[in-house]
C-alpha cells in the first residue's frame, strides 16, 4: 500500500486527490505545521532527509517531488496520462511542470511579502505584476478547450489545481477570470476531489462548500 506522508496545507493534497482519481490503495501520513514558524515539523525529516512534503513510500521506494510523484503514479495506474493527439502531448507536460516550475516561484514570494508586512510593500506590487502576467495567459488558455491539456481531464490538472487554489487567496484570482473559475468549480465539484478533502483533513484553499 501506498503511503502518502502529508502536510496540512500544501501541495501534497494534490497526491490524495491524485490517488483517488486512480484508484489506488493508499494510507494518509498526516503532520501538522509548526503554529509559529509555519514549517513542517521535525518528523518528515525520518522519511527523506529535506524534510518536505509530498513524500510517498511505495514498494519499498521512497519518491519526493509532486511532479515526479504524480507522474510516477499515473505510469503505475495507466490512467490520467497525456491524452493521444501530439499537441495535447505537449500541453499535458507543459502544465505538469510549469506548475511548480513556474507558477509557485512568485505565489511564494506574495507569501513571504504578506508576511513581512509593511516591509514587504515596496516588493508586493512587481510580483503581483508578474502574477498577473501568468493569470492572464492562463485564462487564454481555457478559452478553447475545458482542460489545460486538451478536451479530456489529466493529472496535470491535478498539478495546476494548487496553485491556481492558492492564486484566489494571496494573488487576485477573481471573477476577472472567468475561464478559471469555471475550471475550479469544475474541479471542486469532481467525487475524489471530496474524497480527497476527508482523507486528508481540513484544507485552508477548499472552499466552503467543498468541506462537507
Amino acid at each position: 500500500m501506498i503511503i502518502v506522508h502529508h502536510l496540512e496545507n500544501s501541495r501534497s493534497q494534490r497526491i490524495i486527490w491524485l490517488l483517488e482519481e486512480l484508484g489506488l490503495d493508499y494510507r494518509v501520513q498526516r503532520y501538522e505545521r509548526d503554529r509559529k514558524t509555519m514549517l513542517a515539523p521535525p518528523d518528515l525529516r525520518r522519511v527523506h532527509p529535506l524534510g518536505k512534503s509530498p513524500v510517498i513510500e511505495d514498494e519499498g521506494r521512497v519518491l519526493i517531488e509532486t511532479g515526479a510523484i504524480v507522474e510516477y503514479l499515473v505510469e503505475k495506474s495507466g490512467r490520467l496520462g497525456p491524452p493521444p493527439r501530439r499537441e495535447d502531448v505537449l500541453r499535458y507536460r507543459q502544465f505538469l511542470h510549469y506548475a511548480e516550475g513556474s507558477m509557485m516561484p512568485p505565489l511564494f514570494a506574495l507569501l513571504v511579502v504578506n508576511r513581512l508586512g509593511i516591509l514587504g510593500r515596496p516588493a508586493k506590487a512587481p510580483i503581483q505584476k508578474m502574477m498577473d502576467v501568468h493569470l492572464n495567459w492562463l485564462e487564454n488558455e481555457l478559452d478553447t478547450r475545458d482542460w489545460f491539456a486538451g478536451e479530456t481531464f489529466t493529472a496535470a490538472d491535478i498539478m495546476m489545481s494548487f496553485p491556481l487554489e492558492a492564486a484566489t487567496s494571496r494573488a487576485g484570482l477573481d471573477a476577472r477570470y472567468p475561464n478559471l473559475q469555471d475550471w475550479l468549480a469544475r474541479i471542486h465539484a469532481r467525487p475524489a476531489y471530496a474524497a480527497a478533502l476527508q482523507k486528508g483533513g481540513p484544507y485552508a484553499y477548499a472552499r466552503a462548500t467543498d468541506r462537507r
